[in-house]
């Protein structure tokens, strides 16, 4: 009897070898000796296994092949994504930092504005206080400041005789105690209007006229003339020809004698004899003048002295002007009568513009600044009478 194959555990791997040794197959029958055997029950069995069974490896295999193409995709899809996150950290860093910066610029300005409100907050507060003290002592401010006023004033009044900046720091201050309108200012502006009165009584002087009239003689003094610089007048073309044309009276001394021939030659020498001997005398004439100087030393001043001289004058009508503007009579008047003796000494009196301006310095000095300027005591008093009071 011919053995049978062994048949392979089913629980094995297709293809994998079998632990348990396989016989060898037996030589076959010769074909013409025995038939072929068919199929048997056993094999027709095995089959729809091993069908399954390969069915089964192709489902594994491409469940193998699915499984490693989604791992790979998977793999894909997450570098992409680490990368995208990669970039997003960078841009989320980059803006992260501007935001620190502003955060930090913000606190600075936030700083800053906190700063700048408790300045403002404590300045308002000062301001407070200060329009607290103010609408408490606003009498005593407005008292000192009148107190003040009326000092300077007073000042003025007695080193300079500014009698209308004493009228107008009166009538200011009246005008400001008569704002508050309280019975207790009726004694100030009582004694205020007095002094007021006071100055109203006092006579004026025009400064402002006399201090013009100084300024005018200043300006004419460069054009007056000197006695060093004064020239002989010539006579006039005409006045020359004039007295060369008018023939001399018969008989008189230095006129020639009547021609006994009335040749018109002769009357034509005789002419042109007159005429250049009027003028040859004429010329003798002025060569030699005589005057009466007081003061020689006047005569011999040079072009330098002389300029000095002029400017030295209109320095002095300057200290005159200064003096009267600061009621100071006597340097006002001392000044004047030094200008005018050196106008006497060293110019020429007899022009009519020196005596123009030696009338307007008489007119000057005429005018009387001796004034016996009043006090503001009156007002003060009152002012500090009521502040001790208070």
């Amino acid at each position: 009897m011919n053995d049978l194959p062994t048949i392979p555990d089913s629980s094995a791997a297709p293809g994998a070898p079998s632990d348990q040794p396989v016989a060898a197959p037996a030589a076959p029958a010769p074909a013409a000796a025995t038939p072929a055997p068919g199929p048997g029950p056993f094999e027709a069995r095995q089959r729809p296994l091993v069908i399954a069974i390969a069915v089964l490896g192709i489902l594994l295999a491409a469940q193998s092949w699915s499984s490693h193409n989604q791992m790979r995709k998977l793999r894909e899809e997450m570098a992409r994504r680490l990368q995208t996150a990669d970039t997003v950290n960078v841009e989320t860093g980059k803006v992260t930092r501007s935001v620190q910066e502003l955060s930090k610029e913000l606190q600075i300005k936030v700083g800053m504005l906190e700063n700048r409100q408790s300045e403002a907050q404590s300045q308002q507060l000062a301001l407070e206080q200060l329009y607290q003290d103010l609408s408490k002592n606003r009498d005593e401010w407005a008292l000192a400041e009148i107190e003040q006023v009326l000092s300077t004033a007073s000042q003025q009044l007695q080193l300079a005789g500014n009698v209308p900046g004493a009228l107008i720091a009166l009538q200011n201050a009246d005008r400001s105690l008569s704002r508050s309108d309280k019975p207790q200012f009726i004694t100030i502006r009582r004694a205020i209007a007095k002094d007021i009165d006071k100055l109203k009584a006092l006579p004026s002087v025009d400064a402002v006229g006399l201090a013009l009239r100084l300024d005018n003689v200043t300006a004419q003094i460069d054009t007056l003339p000197m006695l060093a610089d004064e020239k002989p007048a010539l006579p006039a073309q005409a006045e020359r020809r004039a007295r060369a044309a008018k023939p001399a009276k018969p008989g008189a001394k230095g006129a020639p004698a009547e021609p006994v021939d009335d040749s018109p030659w002769l009357h034509q020498a005789q002419d042109v004899w007159q005429s250049w001997s009027g003028e040859m005398w004429n010329d003798v004439r002025q060569l030699i003048r005589v005057r009466s100087v007081e003061t020689p030393d006047a005569l011999m001043l040079s072009p330098s002295q002389a300029y000095f001289l002029r400017e030295n004058l209109k320095l002095r009508l300057l200290n005159a002007r200064m003096a009267l503007l600061s009621r100071n009579e006597a340097a006002f008047r001392g000044d004047l009568i030094a200008a005018q003796e050196a106008l006497a000494k060293y110019f020429d009196t007899r022009a009519k513009a020196t005596q123009s301006v030696q009338a307007l310095l008489r007119q000057v000095q005429g005018s009387n600044l001796a004034i016996d300027m009043p006090t503001l005591s009156d007002s003060l008093n009152a002012v500090r009478n009521y502040k001790a009071k208070s």
